[in-house]
């Protein structure tokens, strides 16, 4: 009886919100959305109005000096916890000289990385470091031998069934991430970030404002309509280039195709200088936009390399996320490599920023991993 009550109060949850989130604009875009992956949207909305989840790119495949480790991570090491946010990236799933074999073993091998974080209750964000199709270079642009392949893979080019074959894998993957009672496992899906950049093939110099948008729009109604995928959280995250809304959103496909909005930056937060002003009127800006569309919003990465300033996590990063009531769901920091000894950019045992990692640690204000509280669940008292 007790089992058939708490079923009923979650049905009658979900109709609330599904009837809420239409009023309020606060609902996925797939109408279809596993019960995971609503109830993690919606949880991480209600935690960002108090906190922010800390995450960390690649934290539990590797760090300084190690990978492969077991429930390992950089993170854990100081402080005895996981990030609450794990990044993974699809790089992996597709490149010129990529065999069927590479990648299948990729799948899995991030398949289970995935589903380790979630039956811990961790969150993960996943990156795609998309290898052009087209030509050599990698995700990146090179100038010499980089192709504009983003007219060639939208409906009506000459590469789109190509790019629909690599959208399966995607998918494949997507479908396969599943948890210890077979549901499966919701990610946030990040693709073609800092698209206001150069750098990547996909770029705002590469590509016209219309092909993007056609770009996104294909990739998300091919997943999920076509290929079923119900477990995506859908972020749009350029980097910092912006002034204004206007500018955050020219790019922007629409609300009906995107579930949380986001930025990167790296250059107002000491790369570049510290311009915490102005770092805080773009989060304002996408946070703002966030509330009016009943979107998410989050700081999609930053960082400062090396972290030299060892108050950079108090002084710099918490100040930021706590000014101007931003609702940020969570914020990340780039990859500790596992031989450079400068490209790391969370700490690790014996660095000189570890007593001031802690004290952002113990905030009350930022989550980990220990932090998190059924976050797939709705609280049922």
């Amino acid at each position: 009886m007790q089992l058939l009550q708490k079923r009923l109060l979650l049905l009658v949850f979900f109709l609330i919100f599904s009837i809420l989130g239409s009023a309020q604009k606060g609902q996925l875009i797939d109408e279809k959305a596993t019960e995971e992956t609503k109830t993690l949207f919606y949880n991480l909305g209600e935690l960002s109005k108090n906190h922010t989840l800390f995450a960390h790119q690649h934290a539990t495949e590797y760090g300084h000096g190690w990978v492969g480790d077991k429930d390992r991570s950089d993170v854990k090491s100081v402080v005895g916890s996981h990030p609450a946010m794990i990044g993974v990236d699809l790089s992996g799933f597709s490149g010129l000289n990529k065999t069927r074999k590479d990648i299948e073993d990729e799948k899995e091998r991030l398949k289970q990385n995935v589903v380790e974080t979630y039956n811990r209750g961790g969150v993960t964000t996943v990156a795609w470091h998309f290898h052009n199709p087209l030509s050599k270079g990698g995700f990146y642009w090179r100038d010499s031998i980089s192709v504009a392949a983003v007219k060639h893979i939208i409906p009506g080019g000459d590469a789109h069934e190509k790019y629909k074959e690599i959208l399966r894998d995607v998918a494949d993957w997507a479908h396969r991430i599943k948890g210890e009672n077979g549901e499966q496992v919701p990610v946030i899906f990040r693709p073609f970030h800092e698209f206001d950049g150069e750098w990547f093939w996909w770029g705002a110099p590469y590509c016209s404002v219309d092909e993007f948008k056609t770009l996104w729009k294909f990739t998300v109604s091919y997943l999920r309509d076509e290929l079923k995928v119900h477990n995506f959280i859908y972020a749009f995250s350029p980097d910092n280039k912006f002034n204004n809304e206007a500018q955050f959103l020219e790019r922007y496909p629409g609300d009906e195709w995107v579930d949380m909005v986001g930025m990167d930056n790296y250059g107002d937060m000491g790369r570049d200088g510290y311009n915490l002003e102005r770092a805080l009127r773009k989060l304002k800006i996408v946070s703002d936009y966030a509330i009016k569309a009943g979107k998410l919003a989050a700081f999609t990465e930053t960082g400062l390399e090396s972290i030299p300033n060892t108050s950079w996590w108090t002084d710099t990063l918490l100040k930021v996320m706590k000014t101007d009531d931003l609702r940020l769901s969570y914020v990340l920091v780039w990859r500790n490599d596992t031989k450079s000894t400068t490209h790391y950019y969370a700490p690790f045992p014996g660095h000189i920023s570890v007593p001031n990692f802690i004290e952002f640690y113990n905030d009350p204000f930022t989550l980990f991993e220990k932090d998190l509280n059924n976050i797939y669940k709705i609280k049922m008292e």
